[in-house]
């Protein structure tokens, strides 16, 4: 065979072996003294073993980053539970029916410091048919409530909710909660409907976790039924 012909011998074929070979550094342990490579930090050359020293201290480094950002996460969720029981405690203490709505969408501004939110029902009894909180909603508006299976986030795309804010024109993005009997992935007919809105683009947006949210309204379902029942 011509020798020329022969392939040379790559990186690959050389990392394979020393894969394959682990007795090779028991035969040659002083290698391990002796190899250098280069630092990422300045470019100058360090042992093996300081180099794997940096690695560890990098890994180290992302691991404690991504421990303390669950820590956070978990403190916002324990915040954002906390106001969640105060806004719920807060509802469940009002005696006037008539004033409910109103005094579920000003907890909600205040607890949660969400700029503006607006609250309709519809389908109510009777005595309740004049009041502010049950007017003014086309049927579009129901239907498109009763599509909802959880809350919507995003954009405001001149949904007719927002005009029941009253600065439409400071809603960059919106939050829309259907507000149903039981479950809110459930297939009835929704008897309401919150909108939460804000100036900023970003607060409700389209990625955003909605499990608080879908508590908010489940939770404001049922205190509403007051007004249906009688």
């Amino acid at each position: 065979m011509n020798p020329t012909s022969i392939p040379p011998i790559t990186e690959d074929d050389i990392a394979d072996y020393l894969a394959n070979t682990p007795e090779f550094f028991e035969r040659h342990a002083q290698m391990l003294a002796t190899v250098q490579l280069t630092s990422p930090h300045g470019h100058r050359a360090v042992s093996l073993q300081e180099r794997q020293a940096e690695m560890l201290r990098e890994k180290i480094k992302a691991l404690e980053h991504r421990i303390m950002e669950m820590v956070r996460y978990g403190n916002e969720n324990v915040v954002i539970a906390d106001r969640l029981h105060r806004w719920a405690r807060n509802i469940m203490l009002v005696r006037s029916q008539q004033a409910l709505p109103a005094t579920i969408a000003a907890e909600i501004q205040s607890q949660f410091m969400v700029p503006q939110v607006g609250i309709k029902v519809w389908e109510v009894a009777p005595h309740f048919a004049d009041e502010a909180f049950a007017t003014g909603v086309s049927e579009d508006a129901k239907s498109f409530a009763s599509s909802l299976t959880q809350p919507y986030c995003g954009v405001n795309s001149g949904f007719e909710a927002v005009n029941w804010l009253e600065d439409t024109a400071m809603a960059m993005s919106v939050a829309l909660l259907p507000l149903r009997a039981g479950a809110l992935q459930n297939a009835s007919r929704a008897f309401g409907m919150l909108v939460l809105a804000s100036p900023d683009p970003q607060r409700f947006s389209a990625g955003m976790g909605t499990d608080f949210l879908e508590r908010i309204a489940e939770l404001a379902s049922a205190a509403l039924t007051r007004l249906r029942d009688e």
